[in-house]
């Protein structure tokens, strides 16, 4: 798995759009992208320009977790 990034939103919706029904794929508020590598021949393939910011690293597979703290009542 890698991490991406787009120009534009409008280049990330095209690039959604193409990727939504062939490979698994996270994104975060931030506009990084996490998919497979082999999607990546894919997307430029089909003239989607991105940025490659390196691979995935164990926290971006972890799901965000809760504080265990209780709130003050």
């Amino acid at each position: 798995m890698v991490i991406i990034r787009f120009d534009n939103e409008e280049t990330e919706k095209r690039a959604m759009d193409y990727l939504v029904d062939r490979y698994s794929f996270k994104t975060w508020a931030n506009g990084d992208l996490m998919l497979p590598e082999l999607a990546l021949g894919d997307l430029a393939s089909e003239g989607i320009s991105f940025h490659v910011k390196g691979p995935a690293t164990y926290e971006h597979f972890l799901p965000p977790v809760r504080d265990p703290a209780s709130a003050p009542v």
